[in-house]
């Protein structure tokens, strides 16, 4: 545990941030995890409409460092990839 006052002031801040995080990472993830569901339905209309919500939460989480933009790049790569395959 932190002993300065700087020191607890920043764990308090890291604790907020991680909270925030943890939670920008749950909604990114369960959005792609419903494409996938779309996509093993072979649901291109569902697939679709969910894309645009995906772009949206991995656009935000690459914007606010909780993931690096290239991999948010590749992740929009690899499902609009996907949905094409079953439309």
């Amino acid at each position: 545990m932190a002993i300065t006052k700087s020191g607890k002031k920043a764990h308090r801040q890291s604790l907020r941030k991680n909270v925030i995080n943890v939670r920008r990472v749950r909604s990114m993830r369960d959005v792609i995890k419903s494409i996938r569901e779309d996509i093993a339905k072979k649901s291109a209309g569902a697939a679709t409409s969910n894309l645009k919500l995906a772009y949206k939460a991995l656009d935000k989480a690459a914007k606010r460092g909780v993931i690096k933009k290239g991999t948010a790049n590749r992740q929009k790569s690899r499902l609009t990839k996907a949905i094409s395959k079953i439309a």
